[in-house]
């Protein structure tokens, strides 16, 4: 029992007439039938009232509440039982940190909602979940178990197999941003796994793609060995990312992977990855999401659409249980560890972890998606609202994530911190970042900033020019030492390739640089000058802001996107998402090596200049830069290979090309894109190389150069014997 103090002051059902004494406030309460609100106004902070409409709560506080006679009419005495358990020790716990967490013995249990009036946490074991059942609901106290916002109890016991969720009370009221249902169990944001459904794309009882979900218990067994696992930290400038999809990567069975489609299938390829020269790996979504979201057949292909990326967040701080072999196995621990021996395997292999995380959106939709997590904790704090409670959209995926509000930028960041230090990932590339620069619903620069300021008429959604989430996580003495890559737009218009707040560390996935190669390499008229600029690591775009090349994700630092090796196609389809086949499965594992290794050019920590490059045509030094021009050529001075020649031909027509004198020197072929594999590729352990370098001979004598249509060469300087 805990006593509290209220005021006399409080109307009771629309009254107008003060409590005057003790006997007055008891005939109240036995003549109280669940008001439509009722309100208390708690004595030691005044300004603070809760509401009670219609719930568990309210019944909570009329059944235990005694009033005691003072000596002041103005004050009253209150007794709350705290809550019970039959399976647990219970007691009041603390407000942070936010989730479940080990400390004293148990296990304590907080989470922020300001808007609910009750608030239950439900113990589930893993065998009830199975059958839809709740083991055991510890209702929280208003009083005792929450403070400020922030709802939270201490239990100690034996939480073997047990997971946990929370039911909240409140308005559903979805005009005013509110969509509380005391029957649905939600998950807790800062779990840190998820457990439903085991295997990938296999339905749950009765055929249900959504069955419930629940959180993982953290227990004192959670211990991984990292073997003093430290992070890489290389340059940016070093980079060779290779994207990779955990699924599609060993999911084929070509693979002849042991444990195919899961994160110790990739463990099994990285020394593919680090014979070709890759030192980064970025992960495609492996936040737990719902494979089965968009469960539908597919008549063309004969198959089940499924969610296959994965852009579609549940929850951000779980990995995707379904990608590990493991399963639901240990009500996810193992799942979680299979993940950090992915991660520890690639840094042992001298390759970094990036992941690719969406907090622009999330699984719940709009109006009309279902209430698992944020929606029903507190929904008009995590998603951007209109003033009449609708879903604003700039994700393309049916609502925003409220990225710049003060609890939702705190939420990023504590995620972000918690795969830095506790599973070492080494960075992270946001989808539709630019969404993370706009304001938050009911955006205030008093709440942001502390201080009005002049001429401040931003509304929600507005581009920011310094956006607190951006600002909060570039200083942040943690993350700023990590790779933040942002995928600088959305799907609401806002394009920021290039303008990007940065604060001097942000890199961009440069959309302009793809979309220009794209429209070059494939024949379009008018791009050979930009292309020409992409090459030299957009400059237009990151020299004025005081950027590097390496700011710039696609050349500056190259991505290859998983397949491209062994020239993967998806068949001119760009938006794969919903397809679990060959389409989107890795059929072919090659082994190689990347030039940008041995050369040392190819990776400039600065903008090149003419003292070092010089641009050709069809004719050395002179460039085609006319809007009918589909070659574009130059040379380029390198400190390990003295001098390459680089040329794109994406005209439909072979040609001849003239090459550069260099006295006592001849050029030989190292790449070329026209030859059929393995002399696309002339490197020194080819066992034929010199017989094929002989067939270039009388080209090369000459100094010319035969160039197929749709092709592309990298010529390096030898000593000419015959010179």
């Amino acid at each position: 029992m805990e006593l509290l103090q209220f005021t006399s002051s409080p109307l009771l059902h629309g009254s107008s007439k003060f409590i005057n004494s003790p006997e007055f406030y008891k005939s109240k309460l036995s003549n109280l039938k669940k008001p439509p609100t009722t309100t208390f106004r708690c004595c030691n902070h005044p300004n603070k009232t809760s509401h009670f409409a219609n719930s568990k709560a309210f019944e909570n506080v009329t059944k235990n509440l005694v009033i005691r006679a003072s000596k002041s009419a103005e004050l009253e005495t209150a007794v709350i039982k705290k809550p019970q358990s039959q399976r647990f020790q219970v007691s009041k716990g603390y407000p942070t940190p936010f989730g479940a967490t080990l400390r004293d013995g148990g296990v304590n249990f907080s989470i922020f909602s300001s808007n609910a009036v009750s608030a239950t946490l439900c113990l589930i074991t893993l065998s009830d979940l199975q059958e839809n059942k709740v083991t055991e609901e510890i209702a929280l106290d208003s009083f005792a178990n929450k403070t400020g916002d922030v709802w939270h109890v201490f239990l100690k016991g034996d939480f073997k197999d047990m997971l946990y969720g929370y039911k909240f009370d409140g308005k559903f009221s979805p005009q005013e941003g509110h969509y509380f249902d005391p029957t649905k169990i939600v998950l807790d944001p800062y779990a840190k796994a998820v457990i439903s459904r085991a295997q990938f794309g296999v339905l749950g009882p009765d055929e249900n793609c959504w069955p419930q979900m629940a959180c993982l218990v953290p227990t004192p067994e959670d211990e991984f060995d990292w073997e003093g696992d430290l992070p890489l930290k290389y340059p940016q400038r070093d980079l060779i990312i290779y994207e990779v999809h955990v699924r599609g990567f060993t999911r084929h069975e070509s693979s002849k992977s042991e444990h195919p489609g899961t994160y110790l299938g990739v463990v099994e390829k990285l020394d593919h990855l680090k014979d070709l020269g890759i030192n980064c790996l970025e992960l495609m979504p492996c936040h737990e999401f719902n494979e089965l979201e968009y469960f539908s057949y597919n008549s063309v292909l004969g198959d089940y659409k499924v969610n296959f990326w994965g852009y579609s967040t549940i929850n951000y701080f779980s990995p995707m249980i379904r990608y590990s072999s493991a399963g639901i196995r240990n009500c996810g621990h193992d799942a979680i560890n299979e993940f950090k021996l992915l991660v520890k395997e690639a840094h042992k292999r001298g390759i970094e972890v990036v992941m690719d995380v969406v907090f622009n959106h999330t699984v719940e939709g709009n109006d009309k998606g279902p209430i698992l997590s944020f929606r029903g904790v507190d929904n008009s704090v995590y998603y951007m609202l209109a003033p009449k409670g609708e879903f604003y959209n700039y994700s393309g995926c049916g609502n925003t994530f409220n990225c710049n509000h003060p609890v939702v930028r705190q939420f990023i960041v504590d995620c972000l911190r918690y795969w830095v230090t506790e599973m070492h990932v080494d960075g992270f590339r946001f989808d539709l970042a630019s969404i993370m620069t706009r304001g938050s619903s009911l955006w205030d620069s008093v709440n942001v900033y502390g201080i009005p300021i002049e001429g401040d008429l931003l509304t929600t959604g507005t581009p920011l020019r310094s956006p607190p989430l951006i600002d909060l996580i570039s200083n942040d003495p943690i993350l700023r030492g990590v790779k933040l890559i942002a995928e600088a737009w959305d799907t609401g218009g806002l394009y920021q390739v290039g303008i990007f707040p940065h604060w001097g560390i942000w890199s961009e996935w440069n959309g302009k640089y793809r979309d220009i190669v794209r429209q070059f390499i494939k024949g379009t008229d008018g791009f050979a000058g930009a292309f020409a600029e992409c090459l030299c690591g957009s400059p237009n775009l990151y020299q004025e802001g005081g950027r590097k090349p390496w700011n710039s994700i696609n050349f500056g630092v190259p991505m290859i996107s998983m397949g491209d090796e062994y020239g993967h196609t998806k068949g001119g389809n760009n938006n794969t998402y919903c397809h679990d086949n060959d389409v989107n499965l890795c059929t072919l594992l090659i082994s190689g090596t990347l030039l940008t290794h041995e050369c040392e050019s190819l990776g400039l920590s600065d903008f090149p200049t003419a003292d070092r490059l010089q641009w050709h045509g069809h004719a050395p030094g002179l460039p085609d830069w006319s809007d009918k021009s589909r070659f574009v050529a130059f040379t380029l001075i390198d400190s390990v290979k003295g001098e390459i020649y680089v040329a794109f031909n994406a005209s439909h027509l072979p040609v001849i090309i003239s090459l550069p004198k260099r006295p006592g020197y001849r050029w030989e072929p190292l790449v070329d894109t026209s030859k059929p594999e393995p002399f696309d590729f002339l490197s020194s352990d080819l066992p034929a190389k010199e017989i094929a370098i002989k067939q270039y001979a009388p080209f090369l004598d000459a100094n010319l150069y035969p160039m197929l249509s749709y092709s592309s060469i990298i010529l390096l300087l030898s000593p000419d014997e015959n010179a």
